[in-house]
């Protein structure tokens, strides 16, 4: 049928077809879709319909997010034949084909469908995909045909890139030719079909950057393309009926594109985020000149930061060394010394760690040979210049060998990530290698006796204490805290989405990472307004659980004092669970009174302020807060610094809520930290305000020393900072035990006040210690003090007698109870 008998029979039947009116999902053949009338996927996630680009008067049919904002089109249909009025009708004919038509009736685009339906219908799913199926067709996914094999210049989740070998079909991405014009532009992004196959950028007819073929953890030249992270995952499939990449979005509620950008030659990837309204680029390729493809010539190694950032492949050289200029870089590298095939006892092999591989149009694969079966396939053929695993995942697998130079190499950035890394062996002679191999295996082996020695010792250690630690890690798991069962508070905080936190830690980039503890590790991020934050990742295997979680959100959303770090936002979805603070950009308080420099910076004045601080924060949180609240785990390092050196109390995951005048409780799960623990609390499981208030005694002593508790101050390892303290204090030598840093700045009236008031606190019977309201007194006082009691509890390392074995958030040391003298 020609096109002209086409358009009068589709002009013929059109007074039969009605035109869709509301918001619907599909159309049958007895309907079609105008301008002004949207196709509406069934949970409203993409519609379909007519739209003009940027400031152009032309019409195209496409498909855009219907719940976001900002018109973003992921498809359009008629990119090479515009309609230039608005008249626009999208159809199925009666050979049940899907056109487009113009005004005059003229066929604008079809969907190229190889079968004929006999009860069709167009439907747009939640996915994105356009497809056209029979209308009772037992099997929903059996498409006619489907826009996901078209693709424009958008990725979306569950889009394949690659062939259907069966039929010849290449789905691969193309740029617009700009904002205003969709049409192809120059820019290409699909899979080259060779033995081992990857994922190439063409500007025009010419490569302009490709990936690496896919290791089966990543593509070896894009190493943040990985198979797992936090927002979605990666699968490269390769079989006799196609060959394909693919990503699939790990929770819903992210909403991320991959995009062709003809303006700025590049393949962005985007996340949208709510919070902004906007969507926030991902993550780019090429990211820098070396990803430029083959800059650096045969056996050319393109490295950032080296000057010129060509060099050649070790055991290679220079083509042109008196001329080695950028213009001359495409020349590449020869061998040193030139490869002999007759005998292959003069043949080796370099191993080379985090290369790109190198470009694979002239390569072979065998998915079921290991490594030593191709390093001999490799040897035994001349023209073979390489060989790898194929596939490096569970240790390896297949083997991958090149033939010809080897081109477009360059040095992949780990960024902590070198399981990803793929290794490839290179041709070398054997004289070359050997030499290499000795002076390899020297250091390996006094390495290994060095770890052997370390590995020994610390076998004997782990023996001693397996039996504990064991039985220690049996009631973590048995015992479950109770405390904040019946709490019915809603999280009254801002939801951050997992997409906000991940594009604000640069994907938890190990370069934002501040710190880690037995929950996880926290990260320094960048919200996109500018606002910097920390963000604290519970780990799956830490000690706080979702219990604890749930208590600190609920805890310190109640809570809002200037001595007290403010939560800015939480974040739950799927296994993550994340709490956002306001960043203290000074770190804690252990990592300057512990460090001999850093504590330079606390002179006495600072250091005061610092205790009032403190004082003022637990006051609150014992007296003044709308609710009770015992922090059990005061600590150095659970103390912030803000800008101005001002402290913030942190870390409310094992904080108990008390209601009413109930001022103490008891447990049988003692958590926090041994060395800050009041006696009644380690032993018998009793804690109250005078708990903290005990804690806060050990911090003061530790302010003041510049020493941790947990150290040893007598030969015979009977004293801790607390004995060592309250010796010096009854020998009248309290002046010895002031941190060295101090001199010069001290009040000494100020510190022996601070000194007494330690000791008070640290009283071994709870009910003797001043609360934190006479304590804050006590600080800006000038009245005398009460004579502290003599001092009968200490935490040392040697036990006199045996006491409960409890649980504690770190590696701690026994408690001990003396006789008082």
């Amino acid at each position: 049928m020609n096109i002209f008998a086409f358009v009068l029979l589709s002009s013929s039947l059109l007074p039969f077809f009605f035109v869709l009116s509301g918001a619907a999902d599909s159309i049958t053949n007895s309907e079609s879709l105008s301008e002004g009338i949207t196709l509406v996927s069934k949970h409203e996630s993409y519609a379909l319909g007519f739209f003009s680009p940027g400031n152009s008067s032309n019409h195209y049919l496409g498909i855009w997010y219907n719940n976001i904002p900002v018109r973003t089109v992921i498809w359009v249909a008629n990119r090479l034949n515009a309609i230039n009025d608005s008249s626009g009708m999208l159809m199925v004919n009666s050979s049940g084909s899907l056109v487009l038509l113009s005004q005059n009736r003229t066929v604008a685009w079809s969907a190229n469908s190889t079968k004929q339906a006999r009860n069709p219908i167009v439907q747009l799913l939640d996915s994105g995909n356009l497809v056209l199926r029979e209308e009772n067709e037992e099997n929903p996914e059996n498409y006619l045909w489907q826009s996901f094999d078209y693709p424009s210049d958008t990725w979306l989740p569950g889009m394949k890139l690659g062939w259907d070998l069966r039929t010849g079909l290449e789905r691969r991405l193309t740029s617009w030719k700009s904002p205003d014009d969709p049409s192809p532009g120059e820019l290409s992004w699909g899979i080259e079909l060779h033995n081992y196959p990857e994922i190439v950028m063409n500007r025009s007819t010419k490569k302009f950057f490709r990936t690496g073929p896919w290791n089966g953890l990543s593509l070896s030249g894009a190493p943040d393309l990985l198979k797992e992270n936090p927002v979605y995952t990666y699968d490269f499939v390769i079989n006799s009926d196609e060959v394909y990449f693919i990503f699939n979005m790990i929770t819903n509620s992210v909403i991320s594109r991959a995009l062709l950008n003809e303006t700025s030659s590049l393949y962005e990837r985007y996340i949208w985020v709510s919070e902004g309204n906007k969507w926030s680029l991902y993550l780019s390729m090429p990211k820098d000149n070396c990803d430029g493809y083959n800059l650096c010539g045969p056996y050319g190694n393109c490295i950032i930061g080296e000057s010129p950032i060509c060099q050649c492949v070790e055991g290679f050289k220079h083509k042109s060394p008196d001329t080695w200029n950028p213009d001359e870089w495409s020349k590449g590298c020869v061998r040193i010394t030139q490869l002999s095939c007759k005998d292959k006892d003069k043949i080796g092999f370099a191993k080379h760690v985090g290369l790109k591989m190198p470009d694979t149009t002239y390569s072979w694969v065998n998915g079921s040979m290991n490594l030593d079966e191709c390093r001999i396939k490799c040897l035994n053929n001349c023209s073979c210049r390489a060989y790898a695993n194929s596939n490096i995942e569970n240790g390896g697998s297949g083997c991958a060998m090149w033939f010809g130079d080897l081109i477009d190499i360059r040095r992949v950035a780990a960024n902590g990530r070198d399981a990803y890394m793929q290794d490839v062996y290179i041709r070398m002679p054997a004289s070359e290698q050997e030499e290499k191999d000795k002076q390899k295996m020297k250091v390996i082996v006094i390495v290994v006796v060095a770890i052997a020695v370390v590995f020994g010792v610390l076998l004997i250690l782990y023996c001693i204490s397996k039996r504990t630690n064991f039985r220690e890690k049996l009631e973590n798991n048995v015992m479950i805290d109770q405390d904040i069962e019946g709490q019915s508070e809603d999280m009254e905080v801002p939801f951050f989405t997992l997409a906000t936190i991940v594009i604000a830690t640069n994907n938890f980039s190990s370069y934002n990472k501040l710190g880690e503890g037995g929950f996880g590790l926290v990260y320094k991020g960048t919200l996109i307004d500018g606002k910097e934050i920390a963000v604290k990742r519970l780990s799956q295997k830490s000690g706080q659980g979702l219990s604890e979680f749930q208590n600190e959100v609920i805890l310190i959303a109640k809570l809002q004092h200037r001595n007290l770090v403010r939560l800015l936002g939480y974040c739950i979805e799927g296994d993550e669970k994340m709490l956002i603070y306001e960043y203290m950009p000074n770190g804690s308080l252990d990592s300057f009174i512990f460090d001999q420099t850093k504590a330079k910076v606390l002179g006495w004045s600072m250091r005061f302020n610092i205790i009032c601080g403190i004082a003022r924060g637990l006051l609150y949180l014992h007296e003044d807060s709308r609710l009770r609240i015992i922090h059990r785990d005061l600590k150095a390092s659970n103390i912030l610094l803000d800008s101005k050196m001002n402290p913030k109390i942190s870390d409310f995951g094992m904080s108990r809520i008390f209601g009413g005048d109930q001022i103490e409780g008891n447990t049988n799960r003692v958590v926090g930290t041994y060395g800050y623990m009041a006696p009644e609390y380690a032993i018998d499981g009793q804690f109250s305000v005078k708990s903290d208030v005990f804690s806060f005694g050990i911090l003061l002593l530790e302010i003041i020393s510049g020493k941790k508790n947990r150290g040893s101050f007598h030969l015979d390892n009977t004293q801790n900072l607390v004995g060592h303290a309250w010796k010096l204090w009854k020998e009248g030598r309290p002046l010895e035990l002031i941190d060295t840093c101090l001199k010069g700045s001290i009040i000494q009236s100020e510190i022996l006040r601070c000194l007494h008031i330690s000791f008070l606190c640290l009283q071994q019977h709870h009910n003797d210690r001043p609360n934190m309201s006479c304590v804050v007194m006590m600080l800006h006082g000038e009245s005398s003090l009460p004579e502290p009691k003599e001092l009968g509890f200490f935490v040392g390392k040697k036990s006199t007698s045996s006491s409960k074995n409890q649980s504690s958030s770190t590696n701690e040391i026994t408690v001990t109870m003396l006789e008082a003298r």
